[in-house]
């Protein structure tokens, strides 16, 4: 069997039917009134407004235009919008190649968007289907996060939206970042047309290996993730490392932007961070840890802690101006030791 362009793992899916699972499945909102909730949309509507000139500022990316209105919106328009738009990540057609099979898969996808629904405050999409992206701001999290954390409501609203929106600068002012994204992960979703005894034999020599290799302190990808890489082949993994290691970039820069504007803008950004660290480490029930485990969360809080450290290293070393080098090309992107070991990136790049 050869590998066709068609055959991806979107295909596989029903997105309308997991969108419909994640609807039925996601966990009510946090009680609040009428007011309040009309309250936070505005103000999470104009500090996305405000927060555009605060992002460009300090990173020295431009973009040009009006700045686009954000989408505030709740949990299920949430589900909604993430169906779609890992329709269009993984190329999916309106309908699956097969109905029990997508019907199958899209429960299971659906159950992932449902349990991941309540924790998600925003995030930019690039992939949006009106094709010039998209800010998503998640209010009813944005409710509970503040009060779990005993922090000043305006000042935590206009953080969160100062994370979103160096996303969205991070895709406008570098307009190549979306294609290399949408091959990357044409790539790691096309039906690579292995048999199952390959699959089983790459299984089967992580398993076999992994005793005996030293622990990975490369930036790389233990844990679920190893099991994921073990399972591809050379080509799907090579798109794996690109995504990880432009996502570790992106989500890393954001942290570093959202404090680097500074009290004078947010005037509690110091305890904002520290709490919502804190939240982040915060020990997990054993379910909930391996759901997170399966689901590549902890993965991705990783990406956020290794990012920063790795821009706040360079930034403290070369300034944003020289930082901004790494926007150039693919070429200039850290490679997967360098999140580990910025200098080898300044020397490389700079």
């Amino acid at each position: 069997m050869t590998a066709s362009t068609d055959l991806t793992i979107g295909n596989a899916v029903d997105w309308r039917f997991a969108a419909t699972v994640a609807q039925r499945l996601t966990r009510p909102a946090p009680l609040s009134s009428d007011y309040t909730r009309r309250q936070v949309i505005a103000e999470l509507a104009s500090s996305a407004t405000k927060a555009e000139p605060l992002v460009r500022d300090v990173t020295g990316l431009i973009t040009e235009g009006e700045i686009p209105a954000a989408r505030v919106i709740d949990r299920i328009e949430w589900v909604a919008a993430a169906a779609e738009s890992m329709r269009l990540m993984t190329n999916g057609a309106e309908k699956p190649r097969g109905f029990l099979t997508g019907r199958i898969t899209g429960a299971q996808t659906g159950a992932v968007l449902a349990f991941v629904s309540s924790g998600i405050l925003g995030q930019y999409d690039p992939f949006a289907a009106e094709r010039e992206g998209c800010l998503l701001l998640v209010y009813p999290n944005v409710i509970a996060v503040e009060r779990q954390l005993h922090i000043e409501p305006a000042d935590f609203r206009l953080w969160v939206c100062l994370h979103e929106v160096t996303h969205r600068v991070q895709f406008t002012a570098n307009r190549w970042l979306t294609g290399y994204m949408s091959q990357a992960l044409a790539l790691l979703t096309q039906d690579a047309g292995d048999d199952i005894g390959q699959v089983a034999g790459r299984l089967a020599d992580y398993v076999r290996n992994r005793g005996v290799r030293p622990a990975d302190t490369e930036g790389g990808a233990p844990g679920i993730l190893g099991v994921v890489r073990a399972v591809q082949s050379e080509p799907q993994r090579q798109a794996l490392d690109q995504l990880l290691v432009l996502g570790t970039l992106l989500e890393g820069h954001a942290d570093h932007v959202m404090d680097a504007v500074g009290p004078a803008v947010v005037p509690s950004v110091a305890a904002i961070r520290r709490r919502f660290d804190e939240r982040r480490n915060r020990k997990q029930p054993p379910l909930q840890r391996l759901l997170r485990a399966l689901l590549g969360l902890d993965a991705k809080l990783s990406q956020y802690t290794r990012g920063k450290a790795f821009v706040d290293h360079v930034v403290g070393r070369v300034g944003m101006a020289r930082f901004n080098t790494i926007w150039s090309s693919p070429d200039t992107l850290p490679l997967p030791d360098e999140i580990e070991h910025p200098q080898r990136w300044i020397d490389r790049v700079l």
